[in-house]
């Protein structure tokens, strides 16, 4: 079982703001996924569901697309012919 405290952890971990009020929803939900997993290990399988595996992907196909210079134009901030993208911390 999950305690508020464990949530309060795990969001720091993440990195994830929880509310003082939204602790009990969040330790809730958390114990009722972790419930389910408990579930599923449960479950006998009979192996039915094994099935030949195929590839249904499709070659790729080259397809005109729009060019540089519109994308450019619609991008809020560009740099060296792409789009610049905010830093992912």
């Amino acid at each position: 079982m999950v305690t508020e405290q464990d949530v309060q952890h795990i969001a720091q971990l993440a990195d994830i703001g929880i509310d003082a009020g939204e602790l009990g929803t969040f330790t809730a939900r958390f114990n009722a996924i972790l419930d389910y997993f408990d579930v599923l290990d449960r479950v006998q399988g009979d192996g039915a569901g094994a099935r030949d595996l195929i590839n249904v992907m499709r070659e790729d196909v080259v397809e005109p697309s729009l060019p540089q210079e519109d994308v450019l134009r619609n991008a809020p901030a560009q740099e060296d012919g792409f789009i610049r993208a905010p830093r992912v911390m």
